[in-house]
C-alpha cells in the first residue's frame, strides 16, 4: 500500500510540474506611441507588469520603432526573454498607417513563420507558432491578428465579413493535425447577429472557431453585457489631444474586442483553454456608459490599473489562459535584467532615457559607458544614486552605440538617427 501511495505522490508531482499557463493578451493600444499621453511605453509596462501575457497581440502600432519600444520598455519587466514578430508595414492607408503586432515569450513559443493576408481594407497578419514541448510531437498554434473595418451600417458590415472571409479561407491551408488557433483582433461587431461574427463561428469553416464566453446577444449598450465591454475607456476624450487623435469618447458600453479560438482548446488534453479565465481586463462588470476609472466601478481591478487602462488607450485589453499540460523542452532561465533597460525609445535623435537598479552601484562603480561600433568609448555618462538617467545624443555621429556598466553581461543597443 505504501509503494502505492508513493507512486501515486511521484505521478501527481510530474503531472503538477508538467503544466504551464500560457496568458494571451490582446489590446487595441490606440495609435501608439503618437497619441497622448506622453510616454504610454511606461504606462503599457505597468499594465504588462500586473497581467505578464506570454502572448501579447496588438493593433494601432504606428511604427517600428513603437514596436521596439513596447518590447525593451513595456516587456522590460518580464521574467522571461521576449521578442516580437517581422515588422512589415501595412500600405494599405499610408495616410495613417496602423498595424497588428505580437510580442511573446521565447520560453514558451517559437515563431516559425509569418505572413500577410491582404484585404479590402487593412492587412490581417498570421503568426504560425510551435508551443515549446517535445520537438518530435510539436503542438502547432496559428494566430491571427486583426482591425476590422469599424463603424455601422451594410456596406461597413460587408466590409467586416470580407475581412473575416480571408481568415476563413486561409484556415484550409492549416494542414497540420490538431493545429490550435486563435483569431484576435478589434472587430468592431455591435451584436451576434453580424455576418462577420456569424461567419467566425461558421461550423463548416476547415477549423471550427468558438466564442470562448459564449455570450451571443446584441452587446451594445446592453447591461447584460456590461462585463464584456471593451470601449470606450473614457467617457470624455477631453484632455487626450483633438479630434481622431484623442479617441472616443461615450464610456463602456460596445463589446468590440475578441479573442476567439479554435474548438480543439475544449476537448484538447495537451494544450487547453481554461475556463473562467476570458474577460475584459479592467472592466468590474459595473461600468456601462462610465469611464473605466470611475469611483463607482470598484471591484476585482484595482483603482491604480483602471487609472492606467483610462490613460493608455480607448479600448480595454481581452485576456485569456490556456494551459499546456506536458513539460517545455527548452530550459528554464531568467534574463539578466538586474542592472539596466531602455525607459525611453532605442532609437531617437535627442536624447535616451536609461533605468538602472542602484543596488549594483557604487562610488567605484558608477557611470555607464557608451560605445560606437567600432568599440571606441564615446561617451561616460555618471549615475549618481538615480534610478533613470537621461543623456543627451545630440553631438554624437548617427549611427549604433552600445551602453555598458561595469560588472554586468547586460548590453543595450541604441540608434542615433
Amino acid at each position: 500500500m505504501k509503494k502505492i501511495i508513493t507512486g501515486l505522490f511521484l505521478w501527481l508531482s510530474v503531472c503538477a510540474y508538467s503544466q504551464e499557463t500560457l496568458n494571451a493578451m490582446f489590446y487595441n493600444v490606440f495609435k501608439f506611441p503618437n497619441s497622448l499621453p506622453q510616454n504610454r511605453q511606461l504606462i503599457l509596462r505597468d499594465i504588462l507588469d500586473e497581467y505578464q501575457p506570454d502572448l501579447f497581440m496588438i493593433c494601432e502600432l504606428a511604427t517600428e520603432n513603437a514596436a521596439d519600444l513596447i518590447l525593451n520598455t513595456s516587456l522590460q519587466n518580464q521574467v522571461d526573454n521576449y521578442n516580437r514578430a517581422v515588422f512589415v508595414p501595412d500600405l494599405t492607408d499610408t495616410a495613417d498607417p496602423l498595424q497588428t503586432m505580437v510580442f511573446y515569450n521565447t520560453r514558451k513559443l517559437t515563431l516559425v513563420s509569418q505572413q500577410t493576408l491582404p484585404t479590402i481594407y487593412r492587412d490581417i497578419n498570421q503568426y504560425s507558432f510551435q508551443v515549446n514541448v517535445d520537438p518530435q510531437n510539436p503542438i502547432y498554434l496559428e494566430v491571427f491578428v486583426a482591425h476590422l473595418k469599424s463603424s455601422t451600417g451594410p456596406a461597413n458590415r460587408q466590409m467586416r465579413y470580407d475581412m473575416v472571409e480571408a481568415v476563413t479561407q486561409q484556415l484550409q491551408n492549416l494542414t497540420q493535425p490538431n493545429t490550435h488557433v486563435l483569431f484576435a483582433g478589434d472587430f468592431n461587431f455591435y451584436n451576434a447577429t453580424e455576418i462577420g461574427y456569424q461567419k467566425i463561428l461558421d461550423p463548416t469553416n476547415a477549423i471550427k472557431l468558438i466564442d470562448p464566453i459564449n455570450a451571443p446577444g446584441s452587446w451594445q449598450d446592453n447591461p447584460s453585457f456590461s462585463y464584456l465591454h471593451t470601449q470606450s475607456t473614457r467617457l470624455s476624450s477631453s484632455g487626450f489631444g483633438g479630434g481622431a487623435n484623442a479617441g472616443a469618447g461615450g464610456g463602456l458600453d460596445d463589446r468590440f474586442d475578441f479573442i476567439m479560438m479554435s474548438e480543439n482548446f475544449n476537448t484538447s488534453s495537451r494544450f487547453s483553454y481554461v475556463n473562467g479565465t476570458y474577460s475584459a481586463y479592467g472592466n468590474n462588470a459595473n461600468c456601462l456608459n462610465k469611464s473605466v476609472n470611475d469611483a463607482t466601478c470598484t471591484g476585482t481591478y484595482s483603482l491604480t490599473l483602471r487609472n492606467n487602462l483610462y490613460n493608455m488607450s480607448d479600448h480595454l485589453p481581452v485576456v485569456v489562459q490556456f494551459q499546456i499540460n506536458e513539460p517545455l523542452a527548452t530550459p528554464s532561465f531568467k534574463k539578466d535584467k538586474t542592472f539596466m533597460w531602455f525607459e525611453s525609445s532605442n532609437i531617437t535623435d535627442v536624447e535616451v532615457i536609461i533605468g538602472v537598479d542602484i543596488s549594483h552601484f557604487n562610488t567605484q562603480n558608477n557611470k555607464l559607458y557608451i560605445y560606437n561600433t567600432l568599440g571606441q568609448l564615446v561617451k561616460t555618462v555618471s549615475v549618481n544614486n538615480q534610478s533613470s538617467i537621461a543623456f543627451s545624443t545630440e553631438n554624437l555621429n548617427t549611427g549604433m552605440y552600445f551602453i555598458k556598466a561595469n560588472g554586468s553581461s547586460t548590453v543595450l543597443k541604441f540608434i542615433k538617427k
